[in-house]
């Protein structure tokens, strides 16, 4: 039963580009009718927020431009209904002010969808969330806030890969997943999603640290041996942690990474190395940081993820 008696409610927790993307769909199918009995409330701040509650979002999504009004937009979780699910899209940095938000306003059977990219955050968000499920998840997309209510996407069309709460194992959440397909968004039901989220974190990880803490674009780490060593070094101890944890990770996985480093045109920069150039808070405790947690926690040698995330950290 949902919250709202025959009315369930999504609350979007950080409408920026991941949140603005997949949010965005959902609430212009709300609206266009194509998903009946539910409502979709944005969770924002400042200017952007502003904008939303001004004129809705707008999402130049390749080309195509989506423009949606949710039913609320609000500052704060407890000026929306009980949510029965939660896209959870804040930076990293915001997780744990976010997940005490959660468990502040929700119910026993909300469903929250972490979409960032960690290999921790469900377990960070299931320390502070008792009940309901969390669920593993990643997404994939290109995407960024390009101003207050506004939100751009380039590259191919967002997918997002989800599996089953490992305390609720079997369970699928079924009304959202037909929500998913209402709103046109490719996803993919795992009964092990951990491969897919580690699978990324290998890239992202690597790459990141790497690029933010050297200046260097994608192409020149690729090109640059001392850069390559400390990529591959990182990748191997996230690796022997991956196997700690009991992820099984494709035996191609790290050349699938490089070819997807290669793939981006040469000077293109990491997400973090882009905040950290920037001056802005960043995500680097989201990939060193949690490296470094369960290297520690498993016993696995993580020598070169400290020399490297203690160069970014300065």
């Amino acid at each position: 039963m949902a919250a709202g008696g025959d009315v369930r409610h999504l609350t979007v927790l950080g409408v920026g580009g991941v949140g603005g993307y997949f949010g965005g769909r959902i609430a212009a199918a709300v609206a266009g009718g194509l998903a009946p009995g539910w409502q979709v409330h944005f969770l924002a701040r400042g200017e952007h927020l502003a904008a939303l509650q001004d004129g809705g979002l707008t999402l130049d999504a390749a080309g195509e431009r989506i423009s949606c009004r949710p039913a609320s937009a609000v500052g704060a979780p407890a000026e929306a209904p009980v949510p029965d699910v939660v896209l959870l899209c804040v930076k990293s940095y915001d997780l744990d002010d976010a997940a005490r938000q959660i468990a502040a306003h929700s119910h026993a059977g909300t469903v929250v969808v972490p979409l960032l990219n960690g290999v921790d955050v469900c377990e960070r968000v299931r320390r502070v969330v008792s009940a309901g499920s969390v669920l593993p998840a990643c997404a994939l997309v290109g995407t960024h806030l390009e101003r207050p209510g506004l939100v751009k996407q380039v590259g191919d069309p967002g997918r997002v890969f989800l599996g089953a709460d490992p305390a609720h194992p079997g369970d699928a959440p079924e009304a959202f997943l037909r929500l998913l397909e209402a709103s046109s968004i490719d996803y993919r039901w795992f009964d092990d999603p951990r491969p897919v989220i580690w699978e990324k974190f290998l890239f992202i990880s690597a790459f990141g640290l790497v690029t933010a803490s050297s200046g260097q674009a994608v192409g020149e780490v690729l090109a640059d041996a001392g850069a390559m060593r400390d990529v591959v070094g990182i990748m191997s101890e996230v690796l022997g942690i991956a196997a700690r944890e009991g992820v099984d990770l494709p035996a191609d996985a790290t050349e699938a990474a490089f070819a997807k480093a290669r793939a981006f045109p040469f000077a293109t920069k990491t997400s973090l190395q882009r905040d950290v150039e920037a001056g802005r808070r960043h995500e680097g405790d989201l990939f060193g940081g949690a490296i470094l947690r369960l290297g520690e926690r498993h016993g696995v040698d993580t020598h070169c993820t400290r020399r490297v995330y203690a160069r970014l950290r300065g």
